[in-house]
């Protein structure tokens, strides 16, 4: 009988253990509000499969309208950018798997990413990555889309090896500027091919391990359509769509301006394109990275902007033209 008055004993001791602990685990788990009790666990949120959650500058425009650069898409096989003016019909069985991202702070978009599909009959397989650089917003020391390729050239990383150094070519009757070079290690070649379209240089950067896919992805460009104002040293604009024109938004060309109030996110750089029309009135504005509130006081204080108009051969005309909000955007060396 003792033995089992120690169990019964035992028994209690554990189960007020048992009961304590199971207390204390609620007391960390809940927290009391007024008369009521609040669970501190939160229930697990499924994440939605092929999303990506990012929070920051994204780009934003004031009209849905007017067409801005990362814009384009791929309709019936053909990538098109009414920005731009393009309609490229994309070779046989070769497709867009993913979207690009948004355009960076210094002006650099994806405008299509495009590979050899499942169905690609082809030996070898390869990709086509269709980019713009704005050239108000380089960081690089180039002016043009042919100083920019140059400046690829000269800058080639150690592990590369220059197969053609840039030269002038046609494509679909327009102007270009291409090299190649190629990886040893990867055995992996790139032709380069560039032009100008309203100040942005715009190319198409084809890879592959084999370079007759190459020339017959160049051969295909021929059916291209573009612009008359492509060319790697021109592309100012004109001929139904703004002129282009770096750093039009200052000195005496503005006759009245208003500061933004950024009272958050003050460093950040924000760079903003923006189409003045023929009166001297800020018509559209395209912000390429940028936070909400960000976006709403610059559009606040740009509506009250006011600028000399426009004229070329006594007539005048929209312009577009680039401003710089926030911090500054800090150059890196091509080395980092």
């Amino acid at each position: 009988m003792p033995s089992c008055r120690k169990c019964v004993l035992l028994v209690l001791v554990l189960a007020s253990s048992l009961l304590a602990l199971s207390q204390y685990s609620k007391s960390q788990d809940a927290q009391q509000i007024g008369g009521t009790i609040v669970s501190k666990t939160q229930p697990k949120a499924k994440v939605p499969t092929e999303v990506i959650f990012v929070k920051g500058a994204w780009s934003s425009a004031s009209d849905s309208i007017t067409p801005v650069p990362e814009d384009g898409k791929i309709t019936n096989s053909a990538f098109s950018s009414a920005y731009f003016g393009i309609t490229y019909r994309l070779p046989t069985d070769w497709i867009e798997k993913y979207q690009g991202p948004p355009p960076s702070d210094s002006g650099r978009y994806v405008l299509a990413q495009l590979s050899s599909g499942d169905t690609f009959k082809g030996s070898a397989r390869g990709s086509i990555l269709i980019t713009a650089q704005d050239m108000f917003f380089t960081p690089l020391p180039a002016a043009n889309a042919s100083e920019l390729i140059n400046y690829s050239k000269e800058n080639l990383a150690s592990d590369y090896s220059l197969e053609t150094a840039p030269r002038d070519i046609r494509i679909a009757g327009y102007s270009f500027i291409v090299f190649a070079y190629w990886s040893p290690v990867a055995e992996l070649h790139w032709y380069n091919l560039a032009t100008e379209i309203r100040c942005h240089s715009v190319e198409f950067v084809l890879t592959s391990r084999d370079p007759k896919l190459l020339e017959t992805l160049v051969q295909d460009m021929n059916t291209m359509q573009l612009p008359t104002e492509a060319s790697p040293t021109a592309g100012t604009g004109g001929n139904g769509i703004p002129v282009c024109v770096k750093d039009y938004a200052s000195g005496e060309n503005v006759i009245a301006r208003v500061d933004p109030i950024l009272s958050e996110r003050r460093f950040n750089p924000v760079p903003v394109r923006i189409i003045i029309d023929k009166k001297g009135t800020v018509k559209h504005i395209h912000f390429l990275s940028a936070f909400p509130d960000q976006a709403k006081a610059i559009s606040d204080a740009l509506g009250q902007w006011k600028f000399k108009p426009y004229i070329h051969d006594g007539k005048p005309l929209e312009v577009e033209t680039g401003l710089m909000f926030g911090g500054k955007f800090q150059a890196r060396d091509p080395g980092d």
